[in-house]
């Protein structure tokens, strides 16, 4: 790529930024937040789609251009989310309290703001104090549920919580012909088995507490769930595609293979990156390496049918690929062609004016097909300038490293590979 092209990628970036903070909105007490879409009345301070999941692309700025106008606004959007925790009622990882409490942790250490310190432990004493002793809501997944929350606790430093929050799944377990898996909701027939609301997000969970604590037979159960996950492989042995739930839900809306972070491939492959790093042994890669031919052969990001590849955002669509493209090339030197091409094709479908830059994403079943501009991290400009300015920076050959880490995306391993076998499950089920 030529310097002009990763200084266009820059700037584009820099007007996606322009666009969020002009949608920005102040509250009452001097805070700022935004909506799911400009259109929308409430504001929205979730982790998944709101303003929690604004704050780290303003602290990632920060860092990337040196200016603490970014910070300004990520103080005052930490101000926005102490002010309504009290109200939402929600405990999980990317739609409640705990993804807030991440967010505000980082504000605290970054910014060394004291307050946004303070908020993030009451958050989670609200947490704490919402759990029935088996789950905290409907849903029992990463998203939304216990493996997110465990997560979060973790990272938080409550080993207490965490375990707490993981522990529910060693009896809820089904067992498969070929490990376990978990319903991620209760009374829906399909299970789901990937990172956003199955077994691989189950497994972020469990294999990252029971490491940290020294929990064998969590981490044993994780790998148990890895082992049901990878016999479903349809790409035979140089692939990796798992369908998106067994049986199928809601497939008139669900198409059977997906290729993002959340139901397919690019997200596997991050459960897969984190258990090379808690495991070690020469299983890991290979999966990973899996997923990347997949994807890398899968045509994305052509919209090749309609329904297929209709999304830019970070959950769903380009840049949840563009991160793990740059995780590859950061660590094993991968050559930069797909994440350059990912990039160009982000430019292309930027709507961009005085305003600044935005996407709209497709639902080919709606006329009109293309959707309102979101601001979040899950389908709008937050995910996506995160990704930008990251790629910006490795082809400038800095640094790889996020201002804020996203909780379920391990940070890039500079260290030789480990030499020491994975933790195999108690009674077979072994990972292949």
């Amino acid at each position: 790529m030529t310097t002009k092209e990763v200084d266009g990628a820059e700037e584009l970036a820099a007007d996606g930024l322009r666009w969020l903070l002009g949608v920005a909105r102040d509250d009452a007490d001097g805070g700022l937040g935004w909506p799911t879409r400009p259109s929308d009345d409430d504001l929205n301070p979730i982790l998944y789609s709101g303003t929690a999941s604004v704050v780290p692309v303003l602290l990632e700025a920060r860092r990337h251009f040196g200016d603490d106008s970014y910070g300004d606004a990520a103080v005052r959007a930490a101000r926005n989310l102490a002010a309504v925790l009290d109200g939402h009622d929600d405990d999980s990882l990317y739609f409640g309290r705990t993804g807030m409490a991440l967010v505000l942790r980082a504000v605290h250490d970054e910014l060394g703001d004291t307050a946004a310190g303070a908020a993030s432990d009451r958050a989670m004493g609200l947490v704490r104090n919402g759990f029935d002793g088996t789950r905290w809501g409907e849903l029992f997944e990463l998203m939304g549920g216990n493996s997110g929350i465990g997560l979060g606790a973790l990272l938080l430093g409550d080993v207490e919580l965490a375990v707490r929050a993981v522990e529910p799944y060693v009896h809820t377990a089904e067992r498969t012909a070929t490990g376990v898996q978990w319903p991620f909701k209760p009374d829906v027939p399909g299970r789901m088995h990937h990172i956003s609301h199955g077994t691989l997000g189950v497994v972020c969970g469990l294999a990252s507490v029971g490491v940290a604590t020294g929990r064998t037979d969590l981490a044993e159960l994780a790998l148990e769930g890895v082992a049901d996950v990878v016999s479903r492989n349809e790409a035979g042995p140089e692939g990796f595609l798992v369908p998106h739930s067994d049986p199928a839900h809601a497939p008139d809306r669900a198409a059977r293979y997906n290729y993002g972070w959340c139901h397919g491939p690019a997200g596997d492959a991050q459960v897969f990156r984190l258990l090379r790093d808690l495991f070690g042994g020469p299983v890991w890669p290979a999966l990973v390496d899996r997923c990347w031919h997949t994807v890398v052969r899968s045509g994305l990001p052509e919209r090749l049918r309609p329904g297929f590849w209709d999304n830019n955002g970070r959950c769903c669509g380009t840049a949840g690929v563009l991160a793990l493209a740059c995780d590859r090339i950061a660590e094993q030197g991968d050559a930069p062609d797909l994440a350059r091409l990912l990039v160009a094709d982000l430019a292309a479908r930027a709507l961009r004016d005085t305003d600044g830059a935005r996407w709209s994403n497709v639902e080919h079943r709606a006329d009109p097909s293309d959707l309102e501009p979101c601001t979040g991290w899950a389908m709008g400009n937050a995910g996506i300038v995160r990704e930008l300015l990251r790629f910006v920076r490795l082809e400038r050959g800095g640094d790889p490293d996020y201002a804020f880490a996203w909780p379920d995306q391990p940070a890039v391993r500079r260290s030789p590979a480990q030499a020491t076998d994975p933790i195999r499950p108690a009674g077979g089920g072994a990972v292949s």
